[in-house]
């Protein structure tokens, strides 16, 4: 078995070693957009292609930059070509978050042009973490945070079908670049 997968676009990529040209937007763009959120515990169909969108509207809402507005819009780039792990596994899996952190960075460098800053990442986080909490609250009604993360943006999380979310992340990508 070869140390590589094979991409919507057919590139080859190792994980566990990506090259910067077997990166490409178009491959992150289709992926996430099939790739479900919550582990598929929604009780609908809700991509992370879309959740990367809303966290990159959010970012526009809170006026910052276009460089950081693109990282939300990238932060999980990386479920592209690893999937995820829920986070309360995930924590326990060191091995998992470097491979993770490996392929995240590769994605960044090649279009945002460098590692966002502790600032940046902080920004990052805390946008991603308020989507998740308004996500989860829509969805199941659960609370996950004691205190309610304020979001500036309206995101709609109705069903939205992956071509078109995966239309969006490109278009939103193009702008941003």
């Amino acid at each position: 078995m070869n140390d590589y997968i094979t991409t919507y676009s057919k590139k080859h990529i190792n994980p566990l070693k990506p090259g910067i040209d077997d990166i490409d937007i178009n491959d992150i763009a289709h992926a996430l957009s099939l790739s479900v959120r919550a582990n598929g515990h929604f009780p609908e169909f809700y991509s992370v292609c879309q959740h990367s969108i809303h966290c990159c509207e959010e970012a526009l809402c809170r006026d910052l930059d276009k460089k950081t507005a693109l990282l939300c819009l990238l932060h999980d780039g990386s479920e592209a070509y690893i999937a995820d792990i829920i986070r309360p596994v995930k924590k326990h899996i060191p091995q998992y978050m470097d491979i993770e952190k490996v392929i995240q960075n590769a994605i960044y460098n090649k279009y945002a042009s460098s590692l966002p800053d502790e600032k940046v990442l902080k920004q990052v986080k805390e946008i991603d973490d308020a989507l998740l909490y308004h996500e989860f609250l829509y969805f199941t009604g659960e609370k996950l945070f004691e205190t309610e993360p304020i979001i500036k943006s309206s995101p709609d999380f109705s069903f939205v079908p992956f071509s078109e979310a995966e239309k969006k992340f490109l278009a939103l990508f193009k702008i941003l670049r």
